[in-house]
This record gives C-alpha cells, sequence and structure tokens, in this order.
C-alpha cells in the first residue's frame, strides 16, 4: 500500500480554523435570518415590540450548525424596557428555533438548513468595557504622552566624527 494522498485530496484544515466556505455560508445565513426575523412575527411575549440585530453567525464545519449571535437592540442602555431582558429574548429565541430553521429553509439554498441555536453577543458590552478603560485620566495620560524637549538626549558631535581618516590605518 501506498502512503501517497490521492490526486485531488486537499490538506486537512487546522483545528479551530474557519473556511472560505463556512464564511461565506454563514454570512449568506446571518442576511437571510434577518429577512426571516423581519418578516415573520414570533407571537412570544418577550419578543413583541423587540428589535433584534444579527450579528454573527458561525457555521460548523460540516455546516449543520449554526450558532447565531444576538444582540437586542437598546440592552446596552438601562432606560430601556429591554434593558435586563436578555436572557429571556435569547430564550425564546432558541424556544422557536425550528420555526425560524423552517422559514430560513426557504430563503437559502443549501443542502442542509443548519440547525440554529442563538446566544446573546457580548462583543458590545467588552467593547464598551475597552472604551471606558482607555477613557479613564490615568491611561490618557501614559498614551497621549507629550514628550519634553529636554528628555531627549542630543548626540555627542565628537562621537560623530570619524577618528579613522582617509590613508589612515587604526
Amino acid at each position: 500500500m501506498s502512503n501517497r494522498k490521492p490526486k485531488g485530496a486537499k490538506p486537512a484544515a487546522k483545528a479551530g480554523t474557519v473556511t472560505q466556505r463556512q464564511l461565506r455560508a454563514s454570512e449568506m445565513i446571518r442576511h437571510a435570518l434577518v429577512e426571516v426575523m423581519r418578516e415573520n412575527e414570533i407571537r412570544d411575549p418577550a419578543l413583541t415590540g423587540v428589535s433584534i440585530t444579527v450579528t454573527e453567525v458561525r457555521l460548523s464545519p460540516d455546516l449543520k450548525h449554526a450558532t447565531c449571535f444576538v444582540e437586542p437592540l437598546g440592552a446596552g442602555i438601562e432606560t430601556d424596557p429591554v434593558a435586563g431582558h436578555v436572557d429571556e429574548i435569547v430564550k425564546a429565541l432558541n424556544v422557536h428555533a425550528k420555526f425560524l430553521r423552517g422559514a430560513l429553509g426557504r430563503h437559502i439554498e443549501m443542502r442542509f438548513t443548519p440547525d440554529l441555536r442563538f446566544r446573546h453577543d457580548v462583543s458590545f458590552a467588552a467593547a464598551e468595557r475597552l472604551n471606558r478603560i482607555l477613557d479613564n485620566p490615568r491611561v490618557q495620560a501614559d498614551v497621549f504622552r507629550v514628550p519634553v524637549e529636554d528628555d531627549t538626549p542630543e548626540p555627542d558631535p565628537q562621537a560623530a566624527r570619524s577618528t579613522v581618516g582617509p590613508g589612515k590605518a587604526s
């Protein structure tokens, strides 16, 4: 037996890498899911009057499972009625995932319509935390420190001259 690979075989992708096919399919699913949620009203008290942003969709390598990251509009604002109810909204989306999958299957052209799992997207909270850190006056003092003219040493004119002139050996 030979250890040679078949002629058309591609090298296996490293674990954790996302293929171009996964990226293309996940973006197509994200756009279609937004259309499905816009067109179909889900009758659930937790979802009534809530606008949901689908920020990202991640597909499994076999394209059969999709993790959809969502952010309810206004969830980060304390005075908004959605604030504090993010877990209920995500739970309601997961309850209605089969309905959304069926409607999604009519919008996309794939061999299989992936199973949908909804998760809250925490990247907005992480970005806000990072902005608060960068807005801290102590951090600002380090980031935007103005150089003082007296701090930089001036070059020594004697060191710039060569001790070996033309035609002289050292």
